[in-house]
């Protein structure tokens, strides 16, 4: 009696220990989405006291985001401090628009503040605005605009990988 009791409960066990093998084996490892490209189609010079349209193209693996947060940020060369943030506005086919205006000018500098499934990616341009002396634009804080310069989640512009791949290089010879 108590081995039929015994398989009543082991064979059932065992068969709820094999269907839980089987779905998981059937899960997929999530996908890291890919890093949104962002094109800026803003012109690098305009004219002042015009309205200018501030845009950028976003496309993930090949397609055409039309749900992406697109933020754009623009400051005046030596005034990042003082930046505005624009949100951009879907028009079609993942191309996303804001509006601003140069009363004088100048340098100016433009993030497109991109997000896409999760993704950031920020590529910068510069704006000359109307004929600006250019012996009076102030220059950019070239630790700042550097590290701002690189995408959020691209690597593939890192030289910490150089780095790492010298220090790498030299422990194989220490080790021969």
């Amino acid at each position: 009696m108590k081995k039929w009791l015994l398989a009543l409960v082991a064979v059932p066990a065992l068969l709820v220990g094999c269907g839980d093998k089987k779905e998981s084996a059937d899960l997929k490892e999530p996908e890291m989405p890919q890093i949104p490209e962002v094109e800026i189609l803003t012109p690098k010079e305009v004219a002042i006291n015009e309205t200018i349209e501030l845009a950028a193209q976003v496309e993930q693996g090949g397609k055409k985001v039309d749900d992406a947060v697109v933020q754009f940020e623009v400051w005046e060369s030596g005034k990042r401090d003082e930046s505005q943030m624009m949100d951009g506005k879907l028009e079609k086919d993942g191309v996303y628009k804001a509006t601003t205006t140069f009363d004088h000018d100048g340098v100016y500098y433009m993030f497109a503040h991109t997000t896409a499934n999760g993704v950031h990616n920020m590529p910068k341009q510069q704006i000359t605005a109307g004929n600006p002396d250019m012996t009076k634009v102030l220059p950019e804080d070239e630790k700042e605009s550097n590290s701002m310069d690189h995408n959020m989640m691209n690597h593939d512009n890192d030289t910490s990988d150089d780095a790492e791949h010298s220090e790498h290089e030299k422990n194989e010879e220490n080790h021969h």
